[in-house]
């Protein structure tokens, strides 16, 4: 346990406060010993740099100092520092604190939505207006990853250091917003939310990757998908019956109370977790306790080399050079942007069906979308099901797996978007109980679950060295359409029904159906065929 408080944020701030008599590590204590093979250069790995390219080699001649160096690596296979070693119990921890973290952003954007209406009645607003709160959030998290994806990967940098800095920001700007009463201030305060709250959204799930291996990276991707989800449909229902006992303001009160926690917590036990910044961290310690400078992390040598101008043009330039040249990846783009659309044009469609046509109050229309828990749990279950009984036999007999095959359970789940849409578009009335809506929405929610995961374990298989990039892009797109479906939806809802509407929406999802079978069938043809083969 003590590794762990040593690592975290807390451990950083005793060692530079007693100028690191306390939260030692290994190797700043006066009786470490460097290990046995790096004691000289002749039996280590030294790495050979020549006109910017690097490759290792066991006999080069020492040139300039960085040159010649001893690569710092893991200890032993069983180094307690590296993430892969970490006890199952340290695993589970980190693995927790990364859930509750990005649930309590998540979450955030649609407590909001319970105070709408008095938002709409104390400041004179119309409802669109007052929806806006809830659209600058969902764009401000998805423009953060297109910063902080890219941060994390510089070694020096690691996860752990934004996660913090940012979600200190993200605390303190609870209160303001709890406070504030006026438009304009909710929606800059809004929008700051969701942008640095944002980190979790652009790296938790390569966090998971730094600690857990390829069998148990789907399911742990599965559950903290699927908790990430839950977020926003758990908004209405913890903000609705304390914004009815009390006022609007309550809403942001209790983002406080979740995040504020959380953030003690990361504070005090949230290690790093990128091995790159870990042995950086360790080369460093090494050098400056041996006064030896030869002695250098691999993933020192490649920041070394980093481009400022080529990082900026990999993250915010290639990713949509990729979506527009590339019809499979500007596919999943689009569809799980639709999904993310659907999604969020519930919580205007909600009100219009549950409050005016089965008279629920406040609260009630928060248990309304107790709906989504049932159709993420069916999702859930359904996927870990098919990741253990089916995916090994099936992906088992290819050499090298193609990124379409991890497509197949989307097959089955993209009819489900369109049957459940269909169901509650046409049984929201007052004529129908409202439970069958729901069953609707259930269904619907399923299958978005299973989409939107489909593509996020697809899309890192297509072009490998721009993933995080990609993710990011991907993020931004889901979020500028869930954005516009929040403004959109309502007035669509208002003109056409929600029936209409609904259909619509639903309409537009079965044309999905197609280019999901043709991105199955003929996803690998098309990237033969792509500019971009071999990245």
């Amino acid at each position: 346990m003590w590794d762990i408080i040593r690592d975290s944020a807390v451990g950083s701030c005793l060692r530079i406060g007693t100028s690191r008599k306390w939260a030692q590590y290994p190797e700043e204590r006066s009786d470490f010993e460097i290990p046995t093979h790096w004691a000289t250069s002749s039996d280590s790995q030294v790495l050979e740099k020549s006109n910017g390219d690097a490759h290792s080699s066991s006999n080069t001649e020492a040139g300039e100092d960085k040159d010649r160096v001893i690569i710092v690596a893991w200890y032993s296979d069983n180094d307690p520092d590296n993430p892969h070693n970490w006890s199952f119990g340290k695993k589970l921890w980190v693995a927790m604190l990364l859930f509750v973290y990005t649930f309590s952003v998540y979450i955030g954007s649609s407590l909001y939505t319970s105070s709408e209406p008095d938002i709409t009645r104390l400041l004179g607003v119309s409802d669109i207006v007052a929806s806006l709160g809830l659209t600058m959030y969902v764009i401000g998290y998805g423009i953060g990853p297109m910063i902080f994806s890219p941060l994390s990967e510089i070694p020096v940098i690691g996860r752990t250091a934004p996660y913090i800095l940012t979600y200190i920001i993200f605390v303190i700007l609870c209160v303001p917003m709890a406070l504030v009463n006026n438009l304009a201030g909710i929606l800059i305060l809004r929008f700051l939310l969701g942008f640095f709250g944002s980190p979790c959204l652009a790296t938790a799930g390569a966090s998971y990757g730094d600690f857990y291996g390829p069998v148990e990276m789907p399911y742990v991707i599965a559950l903290w998908g699927g908790g990430a989800t839950l977020g926003p449909a758990l908004g209405p229902l913890v903000g609705g019956f304390a914004v009815q006992a009390t006022n609007w303001h309550w809403s942001s009160w209790e983002l406080l109370w979740l995040s504020g926690p959380t953030l003690i917590f990361m504070f005090l036990s949230m290690p790093e977790t990128s091995s790159d910044n870990i042995l950086l961290r360790r080369a460093q310690r090494l050098r400056a306790q041996t006064g030896r400078n030869d002695l250098w992390s691999e993933s020192e040598i490649r920041q070394s080399k980093l481009d400022a101008r080529q990082i900026t043009f990999n993250a915010l330039i290639k990713p949509w050079e990729i979506n527009a040249l590339d019809p499979a990846v500007l596919f999943s783009t689009f569809y799980t942007g639709l999904t993310y659309a659907i999604y969020y044009s519930f919580f205007e469609s909600f009100p219009l069906v549950y409050n005016d046509i089965y008279n629920f109050n406040l609260g009630q229309l928060g248990l309304a979308f107790l709906a989504v828990l049932v159709g993420l749990s069916v999702a859930v279950a359904i996927l870990c099901a098919y990741l253990h009984f089916i995916a090994p036999q099936q992906l088992g007999k290819y050499e090298i797996v193609p990124p379409e095959a991890r497509l197949w359970p989307g097959l089955f789940a993209t009819f489900l978007i369109p049957i459940g849409l269909y169901i509650f578009a046409w049984t929201a009335r007052a004529s129908i109980h409202w439970i069958v809506s729901l069953v609707g929405v259930g269904i619907s929610m399923c299958g978005v679950f299973i989409i939107t995961q489909c593509m996020f374990i697809y899309l890192p298989f297509t072009y490998p060295r721009y993933a995080g990039s990609l993710f990011a892009a991907n993020g931004l797109a889901r979020s500028l359409l869930a954005g516009a479906s929040i403004l959109f939806s309502r007035p669509m809802f208002e003109g056409i029904k929600v029936s209409g509407g609904v259909t619509l929406l639903a309409s537009f999802s079965v044309l999905c159906i197609f280019g999901m079978f043709a991105l199955y069938f003929g996803g690998a043809a098309l990237r033969q065929r792509s500019r971009f083969a071999g990245m």
